[in-house]
Protein backbone atom coordinates (compact mmCIF):
# COMPACT_ATOMS: atom_id res chain seq x y z
CA UNK A 1 0.00 0.00 0.00
CA UNK A 2 1.70 3.67 -1.05
CA UNK A 3 1.07 6.16 1.38
CA UNK A 4 -1.29 9.18 0.61
CA UNK A 5 -1.13 12.96 1.23
CA UNK A 6 -4.39 14.98 1.28
CA UNK A 7 -3.14 18.33 -1.05
CA UNK A 8 -6.58 20.33 -1.17
CA UNK A 9 -9.42 21.50 0.52
CA UNK A 10 -12.94 23.37 -0.13
CA UNK A 11 -16.32 23.93 1.69
CA UNK A 12 -19.40 25.77 1.19
CA UNK A 13 -20.04 27.69 4.03
CA UNK A 14 -22.95 25.49 6.05
CA UNK A 15 -26.49 26.42 6.95
CA UNK A 16 -29.94 27.09 5.50
CA UNK A 17 -29.42 27.98 1.40
CA UNK A 18 -33.13 27.58 -0.79
CA UNK A 19 -31.23 29.43 -3.12
CA UNK A 20 -28.81 26.75 -4.07
CA UNK A 21 -29.18 23.05 -5.22
CA UNK A 22 -27.15 20.49 -3.79
CA UNK A 23 -24.70 20.54 -6.85
CA UNK A 24 -24.21 24.23 -7.23
CA UNK A 25 -22.93 23.84 -3.01
CA UNK A 26 -20.62 21.01 -4.68
CA UNK A 27 -19.07 23.06 -7.03
CA UNK A 28 -17.69 25.69 -4.61
CA UNK A 29 -16.53 23.03 -2.63
CA UNK A 30 -14.47 21.24 -5.57
CA UNK A 31 -13.55 24.68 -7.27
CA UNK A 32 -11.82 25.50 -3.78
CA UNK A 33 -10.43 22.32 -3.36
CA UNK A 34 -8.80 22.27 -6.67
CA UNK A 35 -8.02 25.80 -6.24
CA UNK A 36 -6.29 24.90 -2.72
CA UNK A 37 -4.22 22.32 -3.96
CA UNK A 38 -3.17 24.16 -6.98
CA UNK A 39 -4.56 21.01 -9.66
CA UNK A 40 -6.60 21.08 -12.28
CA UNK A 41 -9.99 19.35 -12.77
CA UNK A 42 -8.45 17.11 -15.88
CA UNK A 43 -5.92 15.74 -13.32
CA UNK A 44 -8.55 14.27 -11.00
CA UNK A 45 -8.54 10.61 -11.68
CA UNK A 46 -11.93 9.60 -9.65
CA UNK A 47 -14.41 10.66 -7.55
CA UNK A 48 -15.76 9.57 -4.16
CA UNK A 49 -18.98 10.98 -3.32
CA UNK A 50 -20.82 10.35 -0.34
CA UNK A 51 -24.47 10.97 0.81
CA UNK A 52 -26.87 9.38 3.72
CA UNK A 53 -29.02 6.51 2.66
CA UNK A 54 -32.04 8.46 3.09
CA UNK A 55 -31.75 10.61 -0.02
CA UNK A 56 -29.24 9.66 -2.53
CA UNK A 57 -30.53 10.89 -5.98
CA UNK A 58 -33.80 12.53 -4.14
CA UNK A 59 -32.91 16.34 -4.61
CA UNK A 60 -31.69 16.67 -1.04
CA UNK A 61 -28.70 14.09 -1.40
CA UNK A 62 -25.39 14.08 -3.53
CA UNK A 63 -25.10 12.31 -7.02
CA UNK A 64 -21.10 11.97 -7.80
CA UNK A 65 -22.55 11.63 -11.50
CA UNK A 66 -23.77 15.33 -11.54
CA UNK A 67 -20.87 16.64 -9.86
CA UNK A 68 -18.60 15.46 -12.50
CA UNK A 69 -20.91 16.56 -15.16
CA UNK A 70 -21.17 20.34 -13.87
CA UNK A 71 -17.80 20.42 -13.99
CA UNK A 72 -17.41 18.61 -17.28
CA UNK A 73 -17.51 15.54 -18.02
CA UNK A 74 -14.16 13.36 -17.94
CA UNK A 75 -15.60 9.82 -18.00
CA UNK A 76 -13.56 9.31 -15.14
CA UNK A 77 -15.12 6.92 -12.33
CA UNK A 78 -17.39 8.31 -9.93
CA UNK A 79 -17.74 6.07 -6.51
CA UNK A 80 -21.00 7.10 -4.76
CA UNK A 81 -21.02 5.76 -1.49
CA UNK A 82 -23.08 6.03 2.03
CA UNK A 83 -23.11 4.67 5.04
CA UNK A 84 -25.89 6.66 7.06
CA UNK A 85 -24.48 9.36 8.68
CA UNK A 86 -20.68 7.82 7.98
CA UNK A 87 -21.03 8.32 4.45
CA UNK A 88 -18.86 11.17 4.30
CA UNK A 89 -16.22 9.07 6.79
CA UNK A 90 -16.63 6.10 4.55
CA UNK A 91 -16.27 8.03 0.94
CA UNK A 92 -12.66 9.45 2.25
CA UNK A 93 -11.81 5.80 3.19
CA UNK A 94 -12.48 4.78 -0.11
CA UNK A 95 -10.28 7.71 -2.06
CA UNK A 96 -7.56 7.29 0.25
CA UNK A 97 -8.11 3.22 -0.53
CA UNK A 98 -8.54 3.96 -4.27
CA UNK A 99 -4.73 6.21 -4.10
CA UNK A 100 -3.24 3.64 -1.52
CA UNK A 101 -3.56 0.43 -3.74
CA UNK A 102 -2.30 2.52 -6.62
CA UNK A 103 -5.51 2.43 -8.74
CA UNK A 104 -5.27 6.08 -9.04
CA UNK A 105 -2.66 8.79 -8.30
CA UNK A 106 -5.22 11.80 -7.50
CA UNK A 107 -8.75 11.03 -6.12
CA UNK A 108 -11.37 13.96 -5.20
CA UNK A 109 -13.89 12.79 -2.15
CA UNK A 110 -16.94 15.19 -1.86
CA UNK A 111 -19.89 14.75 0.38
CA UNK A 112 -22.69 16.81 1.02
CA UNK A 113 -26.66 17.07 1.41
CA UNK A 114 -29.68 19.72 1.35
CA UNK A 115 -31.51 18.69 4.60
CA UNK A 116 -33.50 21.57 4.49
CA UNK A 117 -34.90 20.32 1.66
CA UNK A 118 -36.49 17.60 2.96
CA UNK A 119 -40.52 18.09 3.53
CA UNK A 120 -40.15 16.26 7.16
CA UNK A 121 -37.77 17.26 10.23
CA UNK A 122 -34.84 15.38 11.27
CA UNK A 123 -33.75 11.72 9.64
CA UNK A 124 -36.47 9.00 9.40
CA UNK A 125 -35.18 5.80 11.50
CA UNK A 126 -35.14 2.16 10.00
CA UNK A 127 -34.72 -0.97 12.48
CA UNK A 128 -36.84 -3.80 13.35
CA UNK A 129 -40.26 -3.59 11.44
CA UNK A 130 -42.17 -3.46 14.39
CA UNK A 131 -40.13 -2.24 18.08
CA UNK A 132 -38.42 0.65 15.92
CA UNK A 133 -41.90 1.67 14.93
CA UNK A 134 -42.08 5.82 16.03
CA UNK A 135 -38.29 5.91 17.56
CA UNK A 136 -35.96 8.47 16.38
CA UNK A 137 -31.76 9.24 16.30
CA UNK A 138 -32.50 11.55 19.59
CA UNK A 139 -34.57 8.59 21.07
CA UNK A 140 -31.97 5.88 20.01
CA UNK A 141 -28.92 8.13 21.47
CA UNK A 142 -31.13 9.29 24.57
CA UNK A 143 -31.35 5.45 25.52
CA UNK A 144 -27.56 5.53 25.98
CA UNK A 145 -26.97 8.81 27.51
CA UNK A 146 -29.78 7.86 29.99
CA UNK A 147 -27.72 4.86 30.93
CA UNK A 148 -24.49 6.31 31.21
CA UNK A 149 -25.73 9.01 33.46
CA UNK A 150 -27.29 6.29 35.41
CA UNK A 151 -24.41 4.36 35.70
CA UNK A 152 -21.50 7.06 36.37
CA UNK A 153 -23.51 9.62 38.22
CA UNK A 154 -22.46 11.93 35.41
CA UNK A 155 -25.36 15.30 35.67
CA UNK A 156 -27.08 17.14 33.13
CA UNK A 157 -25.09 19.67 33.32
CA UNK A 158 -21.97 18.26 31.88
CA UNK A 159 -23.69 17.39 29.17
CA UNK A 160 -24.74 21.25 28.89
CA UNK A 161 -20.88 21.86 29.13
CA UNK A 162 -19.93 19.92 25.76
CA UNK A 163 -22.59 22.14 23.78
CA UNK A 164 -21.45 25.63 25.36
CA UNK A 165 -17.82 24.48 24.59
CA UNK A 166 -18.42 23.73 21.11
CA UNK A 167 -20.92 26.67 20.44
CA UNK A 168 -17.68 28.50 22.05
CA UNK A 169 -15.45 27.10 19.12
CA UNK A 170 -17.95 27.23 16.25
CA UNK A 171 -18.85 30.86 17.24
CA UNK A 172 -15.29 31.81 15.74
CA UNK A 173 -15.39 29.18 12.23
CA UNK A 174 -16.69 31.51 9.58
CA UNK A 175 -18.24 28.80 7.81
CA UNK A 176 -20.23 26.98 10.51
CA UNK A 177 -24.11 26.75 10.72
CA UNK A 178 -24.61 28.15 14.72
CA UNK A 179 -22.19 31.08 15.04
CA UNK A 180 -23.59 32.08 18.19
CA UNK A 181 -22.36 31.51 22.12
CA UNK A 182 -24.85 29.94 24.35
CA UNK A 183 -24.28 29.22 28.09
CA UNK A 184 -24.90 26.65 30.63
CA UNK A 185 -28.41 28.22 31.60
CA UNK A 186 -29.71 28.26 28.23
CA UNK A 187 -29.26 24.27 27.53
CA UNK A 188 -30.64 23.54 30.62
CA UNK A 189 -34.01 25.33 29.87
CA UNK A 190 -34.19 24.83 26.05
CA UNK A 191 -37.19 22.96 25.08
CA UNK A 192 -37.00 18.81 25.77
CA UNK A 193 -36.37 16.59 22.59
CA UNK A 194 -35.98 13.65 24.19
CA UNK A 195 -34.79 13.11 28.01
CA UNK A 196 -32.18 14.36 28.75
CA UNK A 197 -31.77 15.73 26.02
CA UNK A 198 -33.14 19.64 24.94
CA UNK A 199 -32.86 21.36 22.22
CA UNK A 200 -29.04 22.27 22.28
CA UNK A 201 -27.80 19.11 22.95
CA UNK A 202 -28.74 17.99 19.54
CA UNK A 203 -27.13 19.06 16.20
CA UNK A 204 -28.54 20.99 13.78
CA UNK A 205 -30.47 20.28 10.56
CA UNK A 206 -27.91 21.84 8.18
CA UNK A 207 -27.04 22.33 4.41
CA UNK A 208 -23.21 21.97 3.46
CA UNK A 209 -20.74 20.61 1.08
CA UNK A 210 -17.26 19.66 1.63
CA UNK A 211 -14.95 18.46 -0.64
CA UNK A 212 -10.52 17.19 -0.21
CA UNK A 213 -8.06 16.19 -2.19
CA UNK A 214 -5.75 12.88 -1.90
CA UNK A 215 -2.87 12.10 -3.90
CA UNK A 216 0.23 9.51 -3.76
CA UNK A 217 2.49 10.74 -0.93
CA UNK A 218 5.70 11.41 -3.21
CA UNK A 219 3.72 13.76 -5.51
CA UNK A 220 2.74 15.93 -3.38
CA UNK A 221 5.36 18.20 -2.50
CA UNK A 222 4.62 19.41 -6.29
CA UNK A 223 1.46 20.99 -5.55
CA UNK A 224 1.02 24.35 -3.47
CA UNK A 225 -0.13 23.33 -0.10
CA UNK A 226 1.68 21.93 2.90
CA UNK A 227 0.44 18.13 2.46
CA UNK A 228 -0.67 16.73 5.36
CA UNK A 229 -0.23 12.61 5.25
CA UNK A 230 -2.77 9.81 6.53
CA UNK A 231 -1.64 7.64 8.96
CA UNK A 232 -4.01 5.70 9.55
CA UNK A 233 -7.07 4.83 8.33
CA UNK A 234 -10.27 2.61 9.43
CA UNK A 235 -13.96 1.53 9.34
CA UNK A 236 -16.00 -1.36 10.90
CA UNK A 237 -19.27 -2.36 11.00
CA UNK A 238 -21.70 -3.71 13.78
CA UNK A 239 -25.24 -4.62 13.81
CA UNK A 240 -27.63 -2.07 12.82
CA UNK A 241 -29.62 -2.84 15.21
CA UNK A 242 -27.47 -2.84 18.76
CA UNK A 243 -30.60 -1.27 20.67
CA UNK A 244 -31.81 -4.55 20.43
CA UNK A 245 -28.79 -6.75 21.14
CA UNK A 246 -28.96 -7.84 24.70
CA UNK A 247 -25.41 -7.79 25.01
CA UNK A 248 -25.62 -4.48 24.18
CA UNK A 249 -24.66 -2.03 27.21
CA UNK A 250 -25.49 1.36 25.86
CA UNK A 251 -22.80 2.97 27.54
CA UNK A 252 -20.36 3.20 23.87
CA UNK A 253 -20.03 1.85 20.70
CA UNK A 254 -18.27 -1.32 19.45
CA UNK A 255 -17.97 0.24 15.89
CA UNK A 256 -15.98 3.14 17.22
CA UNK A 257 -13.41 1.12 19.43
CA UNK A 258 -12.64 -1.33 16.61
CA UNK A 259 -11.99 1.56 13.84
CA UNK A 260 -10.12 3.65 16.64
CA UNK A 261 -8.29 0.87 17.33
CA UNK A 262 -7.27 -0.27 13.78
CA UNK A 263 -6.65 2.96 12.59
CA UNK A 264 -3.85 3.39 15.83
CA UNK A 265 -2.56 -0.10 15.12
CA UNK A 266 -2.20 1.31 11.01
CA UNK A 267 -0.51 4.74 11.97
CA UNK A 268 1.74 3.14 15.07
CA UNK A 269 0.25 5.17 17.51
CA UNK A 270 -1.96 5.02 20.70
CA UNK A 271 -4.30 7.22 22.49
CA UNK A 272 -1.80 9.37 24.30
CA UNK A 273 -0.61 10.53 20.41
CA UNK A 274 -3.73 12.76 19.62
CA UNK A 275 -3.02 16.07 19.45
CA UNK A 276 -6.74 16.66 18.99
CA UNK A 277 -9.66 15.07 17.58
CA UNK A 278 -12.84 15.89 15.41
CA UNK A 279 -15.65 13.79 16.82
CA UNK A 280 -18.98 12.94 15.93
CA UNK A 281 -21.56 14.26 18.38
CA UNK A 282 -24.48 14.59 16.84
CA UNK A 283 -25.56 14.41 20.41
CA UNK A 284 -23.64 15.84 23.56
CA UNK A 285 -23.63 12.88 25.25
CA UNK A 286 -22.15 11.04 22.12
CA UNK A 287 -18.86 13.48 22.10
CA UNK A 288 -18.24 11.95 26.30
CA UNK A 289 -18.87 8.08 24.89
CA UNK A 290 -16.49 8.79 22.16
CA UNK A 291 -13.53 10.10 23.63
CA UNK A 292 -14.20 7.22 25.70
CA UNK A 293 -14.71 4.83 23.03
CA UNK A 294 -11.03 6.09 21.35
CA UNK A 295 -9.16 5.58 24.72
CA UNK A 296 -8.58 8.52 25.45
CA UNK A 297 -10.10 8.38 28.86
CA UNK A 298 -11.21 5.18 30.57
CA UNK A 299 -15.41 4.50 30.70
CA UNK A 300 -16.77 6.47 32.74
CA UNK A 301 -13.96 9.10 33.34
CA UNK A 302 -14.88 11.18 30.14
CA UNK A 303 -17.74 13.27 31.78
CA UNK A 304 -14.96 14.14 34.48
CA UNK A 305 -12.85 15.04 31.39
CA UNK A 306 -15.63 17.94 30.11
CA UNK A 307 -15.90 19.08 33.88
CA UNK A 308 -12.42 19.64 34.24
CA UNK A 309 -12.17 21.36 31.09
CA UNK A 310 -9.48 19.27 29.41
CA UNK A 311 -11.70 18.55 26.53
CA UNK A 312 -11.63 22.93 25.45
CA UNK A 313 -9.08 24.22 23.40
CA UNK A 314 -6.59 24.61 25.25
CA UNK A 315 -7.28 21.44 27.39
CA UNK A 316 -5.26 18.24 27.56
CA UNK A 317 -7.11 16.78 24.33
CA UNK A 318 -9.07 19.45 22.59
CA UNK A 319 -12.20 18.23 21.01
CA UNK A 320 -14.00 19.39 18.55
CA UNK A 321 -12.47 22.66 17.66
CA UNK A 322 -14.53 23.56 14.79
CA UNK A 323 -17.68 23.52 16.86
CA UNK A 324 -18.51 19.56 16.27
CA UNK A 325 -21.46 18.81 14.42
CA UNK A 326 -23.32 20.31 17.53
CA UNK A 327 -22.44 23.84 15.77
CA UNK A 328 -21.01 23.84 12.86
CA UNK A 329 -23.95 21.48 11.46
CA UNK A 330 -24.83 17.84 10.43
CA UNK A 331 -25.63 17.78 6.24
CA UNK A 332 -24.91 14.09 7.12
CA UNK A 333 -22.86 13.09 4.00
CA UNK A 334 -21.05 15.72 4.15
CA UNK A 335 -19.89 15.41 8.05
CA UNK A 336 -16.91 13.30 7.77
CA UNK A 337 -15.09 15.23 4.81
CA UNK A 338 -15.93 18.51 6.80
CA UNK A 339 -14.13 16.80 10.01
CA UNK A 340 -11.07 16.00 7.51
CA UNK A 341 -11.15 19.78 6.88
CA UNK A 342 -11.01 20.36 10.14
CA UNK A 343 -7.63 18.22 10.82
CA UNK A 344 -5.79 19.41 8.36
CA UNK A 345 -6.12 23.16 8.65
CA UNK A 346 -5.57 22.04 12.03
CA UNK A 347 -2.42 20.69 11.45
CA UNK A 348 -1.61 23.21 8.63
CA UNK A 349 -1.76 25.67 11.04
CA UNK A 350 -4.72 27.95 9.64
CA UNK A 351 -7.47 27.53 12.05
CA UNK A 352 -6.45 31.42 13.90
CA UNK A 353 -8.06 31.87 17.04
CA UNK A 354 -9.74 27.81 17.05
CA UNK A 355 -5.67 26.80 16.42
CA UNK A 356 -4.02 24.21 18.89
CA UNK A 357 -0.72 24.67 19.61
CA UNK A 358 2.14 21.92 18.07
CA UNK A 359 -0.78 19.87 16.58
CA UNK A 360 1.50 16.79 15.60
CA UNK A 361 -1.50 14.09 15.21
CA UNK A 362 -4.99 14.84 14.74
CA UNK A 363 -8.38 11.83 14.83
CA UNK A 364 -11.29 12.51 12.66
CA UNK A 365 -14.53 9.97 13.99
CA UNK A 366 -17.82 10.00 11.94
CA UNK A 367 -20.28 7.51 12.94
CA UNK A 368 -23.51 5.90 10.70
CA UNK A 369 -26.43 4.98 12.22
CA UNK A 370 -26.85 3.87 15.88
CA UNK A 371 -23.56 3.35 16.07
CA UNK A 372 -23.50 0.47 13.51
CA UNK A 373 -20.51 1.94 11.36
CA UNK A 374 -17.70 3.82 12.39
CA UNK A 375 -14.78 5.63 10.43
CA UNK A 376 -11.81 6.79 12.03
CA UNK A 377 -8.72 8.58 10.53
CA UNK A 378 -5.31 9.79 11.79
CA UNK A 379 -3.90 12.49 10.09
CA UNK A 380 -0.50 13.94 10.48
CA UNK A 381 2.98 15.61 8.98
CA UNK A 382 5.16 13.46 7.08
Amino acid sequence: MRNVAVIGLGMHPWGKFPDKSVTQMCREAVVAALADAGVAWREIEAVAAASSRFSGGRGWGLNGNDVVDDLGATGIPVYNLSAGCAAGGNAFNIGYTLVASGAHDVVLVVGAEKLKDRGGRGLPRFGHPLLARGNSAPGLFALGATRYMHTFGCPKETLAKVAVKNHWNGARNEKAHLRSEITVEQVMKAPMIASPFGLFDCCPTTDGAAAAIVCRADMAKQFKKTAIYVKGAALAVETGRPFFDPTFDYLGFRSTVKAAKAAYDMAGCGPKDISFADVHDCFTWTEISNIEDFGFYEKGQGWKAVEAGETALGGKIPINTSGGLKSFGHPIGASGVRMIYECVTQLRGECGERQVKNARLGMAHNVGGPGAVACVVILGHA
